[in-house]
């Protein structure tokens, strides 16, 4: 699963569209890197951008961005309204999908190291690269501004992290730093009144509102205000009315949505603003959501209704939208909304893009690929999501209240199964091909032969990992129908049978690609690891569907 980051460099440039445009330009030179936002400000003479992409490119995309803001803007001209240090002020890395914040990090650290010693530009790390957590905060690193940082970097206590301890006049210095996703989030209530909307903007921010008595602010010893603080955490928010709509929003920063997710957001401005008599509408995202926040928001609205949460992606996404009412004032399109959709290209997965007919007459076709490896991938997702579909009936059926939770559990085992092996059809392909491009490299020198040579074995191994893969998703797909056999609606037991049917033969058609890839192999200990492992999945996943179709066979014959 591929680890993808985002960044958000704040350069110091928001009206010389020809200097933002180089600096962008130098984002989208790196490959895997997307651009998905450039946001000018003329008043804070500040560009915000947004891009995202796997860590290393990610990485590589900042380092030319810094790099070519250094060139550009000269700081010493510099005025603005926002507060700044640098030609890149700022530039977070923020984990999006299958990275943790640790990792993202590491990653921080080593662009900051890399920008000091290869830029010899001084370099503050600040939230979680930073293990100095005196010195961790944006606000506090940056005080004194760039005006102040002449003499602040002689300091011992504010030596930069990497480059050197000597305030650059022109570039100016820069922190770098890993924190979490920001989601802005507004909710739309059935209210003109602001001073309503800000109750309840009150009632749920962290920071809470001022405790009064009396008509006035009540303060502690120091003479400072009394906060009451409200019921979520990393929430930042203010009632205001759009005219636009006609109605007042609970505006949201959501600084950390693994603290307080957009769904439970949702869910808590619902009831505080029906204890006001008020009632929430809908709501809006502001920008972009990572995937797994909405697919976290499906599920919880489906465990809510006591309904199976084992659906697909596009469905969980689906209950998110209308239980949050994400469409109420505009469309809400996932492609454009969800930041791994919109990195995603056509061509990653041309075959799952295909109609059932589309696949089928590609597979006719004179072309080789999709051949056997990719077909037995694609028959073990039918067969498993025969068995979710038992389990999602089994789940709703009438009188089993009380297992819906049993069920559900066995849906998403097998709907993790199935997207399994649905990524498994366009891989398979995809080995093909670079098998084939391997045999076509040239080999008229001994060096060409060598590098061909070295690539065609290279090709192989994938050749053969990804049937393997195949066969081990589909035999694991057994577990799952035997259960729906065994334990679910009796009225689709015939449907888990057929699941176990193509399981089998999934197992039986991959484990034929990983022995005819084998033969070209020259590592003969890994192949004959290999098959032997084959063998052995080969003959379980043989007795397994012949134990399935036992149990299918005696249930149905049994009933006439």
């Amino acid at each position: 699963m591929q680890q993808i980051i985002e960044c958000v460099p704040n350069f110091s440039e928001g009206n010389d569209m020809n200097i933002i445009r180089q600096i962008t330009d130098q984002i989208e030179t790196v490959e895997g890197v997307r651009l998905l936002n450039v946001d000018p400000g003329k008043t804070t003479n500040r560009t915000v951008v947004t891009l995202v992409g796997p860590p290393g490119a990610v990485v590589e995309a900042a380092f030319r961005a810094i790099k070519k803001a250094g060139e550009l803007i000269d700081m010493s001209q510099h005025k603005g309204e926002h507060p700044r240090m640098g030609a890149t002020d700022v530039c977070p890395l923020i984990p999006i999908a299958n990275i943790s914040m640790e990792e993202t990090a590491q990653y921080a650290q080593g662009l900051a190291k890399r920008v000091g010693e290869d830029l010899d530009l001084p370099v503050y790390l600040y939230e979680a690269a930073q293990p100095d957590k005196n010195r961790s905060n944006l606000s506090v690193i940056r005080a004194g501004e760039y005006e102040g940082f002449f003499k602040k970097i002689q300091q011992p206590e504010w030596m930069p992290d990497f480059g050197p301890a000597a305030f650059d006049a022109r570039r100016g210095a820069t922190v770098i730093g890993a924190r979490d996703f920001l989601v802005a989030y507004n909710i739309n209530l059935n209210t003109t009144s602001t001073r309503r909307a800000n109750a309840i903007a009150f009632d749920v921010r962290e920071a809470g509102r001022v405790k009064m008595e009396g008509g006035k602010v009540v303060t502690n010893k120091n003479g400072k205000p009394i906060s009451i603080p409200g019921t979520l955490k990393s929430v930042k928010a203010i009632g205001w009315y759009i005219e636009e709509y006609g109605i007042c929003q609970i505006s949201m920063n959501l600084t950390n949505i693994n603290v307080t997710p957009v769904h439970i957001a949702f869910d808590e401005v619902c009831k505080r603003a029906n204890d006001r008599g008020i009632r929430v509408t809908g709501s809006e995202l502001v920008g972009l959501i990572p995937l797994k926040a909405m697919l976290d928001a499906g599920k919880f609205f489906l465990k809510k209704q006591q309904r199976s949460t084992g659906v697909s992606e596009k469905e969980l996404i689906k209950i998110a939208v209308k239980s949050m009412g994400l469409d109420e004032l505009t469309p809400f399109k996932p492609e454009e909304k969800i930041i791994e959709y919109m990195l995603q290209s056509k061509t990653d997965h041309p075959l799952l893009g295909m109609s059932l007919s589309e696949f089928a007459d590609e597979t006719a076709s004179e072309s080789p690929a999709p051949g056997g490896g990719s077909v037995s991938a694609y028959v073990g997702a039918l067969g498993v999501s025969l068995a979710t579909m038992v389990a999602n009936l089994s789940s709703h059926k009438k009188g089993w209240d009380e297992r819906w939770e049993e069920f559900s559990n066995w849906a998403e085992k097998g709907e993790r199964y199935k997207n399994e092996l649905l990524k498994l059809v366009d891989a398979d392909t995809k080995a093909f091909t670079q098998l084939m491009q391997a045999f076509s490299l040239p080999k008229t020198t001994d060096e060409e032969k060598k590098a061909r040579s070295k690539a065609i074995q290279a090709a192989t191994k994938i050749a053969i990992d990804i049937p393997f893969n195949v066969m081990q998703a589909s035999y694991h797909c057994m577990e799952v129908i035997r259960a729906m056999v065994e334990k679910g609606n009796p009225n689709s037991i015939s449907d888990a049978g057929v699941g176990a049917l193509c399981a089998r033969s999934a197992v039986i058609g991959a484990f034929m690609n990983v022995r005819i890839n084998a033969a070209g192999y020259d590592d003969k200990k890994y192949v004959e690891e290999v098959i032997a492992k084959g063998r052995e999945m080969e003959s379980q996943a043989i007795m397994a569907e012949s134990e399935i179709v036992k149990i299918v066979n005696d249930k149905i014959g049994s009933s006439l």
